[in-house]
């Protein structure tokens, strides 16, 4: 990783109150970039954002929903108004669920594709001429789930795969212009807070108890947040099209598009439920 490449640049992380998108913003922050921290509760952005200025780096909370159209356009002026331009923008900011598929109604995915998928439409619409007058990058933060569809996870494995579609058009499109474009597919992201099977045990949705894991109960470690965010600055930096982690999961993307019928025996096997 170079050490110099973030120094005075300008970036903007949504979802970066905690989890991954605030190891992100912190690792931007130490490394010298001007950082937009971008959630929608502001007490806990604010905690966020005085954690980072205590260290002494330069950023900047800013409330907002990304998606909401007219949020996402007052969060673009301020980063103008304020740096003049942008970098980087890295969408990090989503939501997961589990259900059973046939208890995943209309309106959930209708919402998780308006915060997986949705909200990075408004801000890379929002502020992608910036983003190509500094030949930046757009990083759209996935999951495993953008290449493959595991059992009980509702409609959070849909959004996923539109959010990677998404992504390869922009990269098509705008690629040529100057514009890296980075998808980011990691595995299950260790937390901090409550242990992870509680975050769905009130959902009410008949799950099993293993599908309330991390990744639907993936039979693979959960990833360091901030190890995972050096990760993605140092693909950044070599301006990747793609990062996996864990690597081997790759494979099972290959396997899965070459034969369903062998993907899907693997995804049996290699998650709970």
């Amino acid at each position: 990783m170079n050490a110099d490449f973030w120094k005075q640049r300008t970036c903007l992380v949504t979802g970066a109150s905690a989890g991954l998108g605030f190891a992100i913003a912190e690792a931007l922050a130490d490394r010298g970039a001007r950082v937009a921290l971008v959630a929608r509760h502001r007490e806990s952005l604010h905690r966020a954002a005085s954690v980072l200025q205590a260290s002494g780096a330069e950023v900047a909370p800013v409330a907002a929903d990304v998606t909401r159209e007219e949020d996402v356009q007052r969060l673009a002026d301020a980063v103008r108004a304020r740096w003049g331009g942008l970098d980087m923008l890295c969408n990090c900011a989503g939501r997961s669920t589990r259900s059973d598929i046939l208890s995943a109604t209309p309106e959930d995915f209708r919402q998780l594709l308006e915060v997986n998928l949705v909200g990075a439409v408004h801000t890379t619409r929002a502020l992608a001429g910036d983003l190509l007058h500094r030949r930046g990058s757009l990083v759209n933060v996935g999951s495993l789930a953008c290449r493959v569809a595991p059992r009980y996870m509702g409609a959070y494995p849909a959004s996923k795969f539109a959010l990677a579609a998404y992504t390869q058009q922009v990269r098509l499109e705008l690629g040529p212009q100057g514009l890296h474009v980075l998808l980011v597919c990691p595995g299950p992201i260790r937390r901090e807070q409550a242990p992870e099977a509680a975050r769905y045990a009130d959902s009410g949705r008949p799950v099993p108890d293993s599908a309330q894991r991390p990744g639907g109960g993936a039979k693979v470690r959960a990833l360091d947040p901030q190890r995972l965010a050096r990760q993605i600055l140092a693909a950044c930096e070599r301006r990747r099209s793609e990062l996996i982690v864990p690597r081997h999961a790759r494979l099972l993307f290959v396997l899965a598009q070459a034969s369903p019928a062998l993907g899907d025996w693997l995804l049996r096997r290699f998650t709970s439920g």
